[in-house]
C-alpha cells in the first residue's frame, strides 16, 4: 500500500464516525500533491446539499482527530468541502444513487471516433457500466477505459 493510499484509508476510518454522527455522507478522501504542496481533502454531502457551516463542523472535529493520531508525515493542508455537481462516480453507492439517471462518460481512447457519451445508467458491475443513449442504443464500457464518469447536468 502506498503512502497516499495509507493516508487516505486512515483518514476515511477517522472521518466516517464524525460525518455519520452529523448525519452526513463521506463521499471521498484524497491525499494529493499539487504544485509542491500536499492536500488532504475530504468531500462530504447530505440530502439537500452541504453548507459551509457543515464543512466547518466536520473540519473542526476531524482536525482534533488528526492532531491526536498524527499519522501524516510532513506539512499538508486539510480541506473539507462539497463534492460539487460534477463529482465522478467512484463507489458502489454512487452507482446505486445514479441508476436511471443521465451520465456523462469520457473514454481515454475514441470508440467509433467518439470520446464523450451521454446516456441513462442501465447497469453496472465491478468492471463495466452500461448506458442507454437517446437513440435507445445500449453501450457497455469497461471501467478501466473511462477517464471520467459522472452525472450529466444542464445549465
Amino acid at each position: 500500500m502506498s503512502r497516499r493510499e495509507e493516508y487516505e484509508k486512515k483518514s476515511e476510518e477517522l472521518l466516517i464516525p464524525i460525518v455519520e454522527e452529523m448525519g452526513f455522507e463521506l463521499v471521498d478522501v484524497e491525499y494529493v500533491n499539487e504544485g509542491g504542496n500536499y492536500y488532504l481533502r475530504a468531500y462530504v454531502d447530505k440530502e439537500g446539499g452541504i453548507t459551509i457551516n457543515d464543512c466547518e463542523a466536520v473540519s473542526r472535529a476531524f482536525n482534533e482527530k488528526l492532531d491526536e493520531e498524527d499519522f501524516i508525515e510532513g506539512a499538508y493542508t486539510m480541506e473539507i468541502s462539497s463534492p460539487g455537481l460534477g463529482r465522478p462516480l467512484k463507489k458502489e453507492k454512487d452507482y446505486v444513487r445514479s441508476m436511471g439517471k443521465e451520465l456523462e462518460i469520457h473514454t481515454y481512447k475514441p470508440i467509433n471516433k467518439q470520446k464523450e457519451f451521454f446516456g441513462i445508467l442501465k447497469a453496472y458491475d465491478k468492471n463495466t457500466v452500461t448506458i442507454e443513449t437517446e437513440d435507445e442504443e445500449e453501450i457497455t464500457f469497461q471501467k478501466k477505459d473511462l477517464s471520467l464518469i459522472r452525472l450529466a447536468f444542464d445549465f
